[in-house]
């Protein structure tokens, strides 16, 4: 009874060290959102104010482009804030949930992979919110690019906007996906994909201002505010096809074949019957099913699945590696089944 106990109070305090990782990380994608959040608001302001000024369509598609990115990096903060939040006894605010005893549960993980997943959850929100706004700046630079009476050459202060907007923006992608890639965060590397789509929506506002300007073309203006729109629409698909699979339980096949070939490769596995990998927020968890030889008796079991756990932790960053045996049917005989109780036959 004291190795259980001892083997429970260290599994929990791993979970510990895990935990407060991911929450180090957590709490320093929020810091990188928050600076984004300003960068958003000041490159809004500027080229909202400069778009009216020079009567430029692209200018103020870009200004709400990047309207879009406060939303949407406010929504990836919320859903960090609730990751990051350990110390309440529910998970959003409902019935609070039953104090669960160490010895019964092992630690609290479950609860808090939840948590974790509103991380998803608000990434989701965050790519539907950037395909609307898409839609309502594609709409308006069509009706424009049709209308004769608004079709106008924008004056040359478009020019500062487009400038300082491509420069601000491309500073934050660099920002956004280096401390992305370093965090292993999926609301950063978003905001990464975001900021990049910004920064050439930016550069492209840039270019066609220049055209408009350089050769007195009045349609340029409203067909590449139309082409802003397609970018931000691209973004914002690809941001909610990525976070509906995640959530949808769908983890890449050539990652689980990996998964499955190193554990057949472990001595005492005879062979890999069933296996699902989940993701919880940026946490990646596994359950096996394995087959193996039936005369193993609890000890060796035991063993064999800490085993496991500790490669698939090591090896593949896996937090947690469940495992469950099945009893090869060709190591049966008489020997095995000799003390087995007999099976009780369901009611029909």
């Amino acid at each position: 009874m004291r190795d259980v106990d001892k083997h429970l109070k260290q599994e929990y305090e791993d979970w510990e060290k895990v935990q407060a990782k991911e929450l180090t990380k957590l709490n320093a994608a929020m810091r990188h959102l928050c600076l984004n959040v300003g960068a958003y608001f000041l490159i809004s302001i500027i080229e909202w104010i400069l778009a009216s000024i020079s009567h430029s369509q692209t200018l103020r598609a870009d200004a709400f482009n990047n309207l879009s990115g406060i939303i949407s990096t406010s929504l990836l903060m919320i859903g960090i804030h609730i990751a990051r939040d350990i110390d309440d006894d529910d998970i959003a605010g409902v019935v609070p949930l039953p104090k669960l005893s160490l010895h019964k549960t092992g630690n609290d993980q479950r609860i808090q992979f939840t948590r974790f997943r509103y991380e998803t959850i608000f990434t989701l929100v965050t790519g539907i919110v950037m395909i609307a706004i898409s839609l309502s700046v594609i709409i308006q630079g069509i009706t424009g690019l049709f209308s004769p009476a608004k079709r106008v050459v924008p004056q040359p202060i478009a020019l500062i906007g487009a400038g300082i907007a491509s420069v601000i923006m491309l500073l934050v992608w660099y920002n956004n996906k280096k401390w992305g890639h370093k965090l292993q965060n999926a609301s950063l590397i978003a905001s990464a994909q975001d900021s990049l789509s910004d920064a050439l929506t930016s550069l492209g506002t840039l270019i066609s201002i220049a055209g408009a300007l350089l050769f007195q073309i009045s349609w340029l203006d409203g067909a590449t505010s139309i082409l802003v729109g397609c970018f931000i629409l691209y973004s914002g698909a690809r941001i909610f096809m990525e976070s509906s699979l995640n959530l949808a339980d769908y983890f890449d096949p050539k990652a689980e074949n990996a998964f499955r070939e190193a554990i057949n490769n472990i001595k005492g596995v005879a062979e890999v019957d069933e296996l699902k990998a989940h993701y919880n927020g940026n946490l990646v968890t596994v359950d096996v099913v394995i087959i193996v030889n039936a005369n193993m008796n609890v000890l060796e079991s035991y063993h064999l699945a800490e085993y496991i756990e500790d490669m698939m932790r090591y090896k593949f960053g896996v937090i947690d590696t469940d495992v469950s045996f099945i009893p090869d049917t060709n190591t049966i005989n008489a020997k095995t089944t000799k003390n087995l109780p007999p099976r009780k036959r369901r009611p029909r």
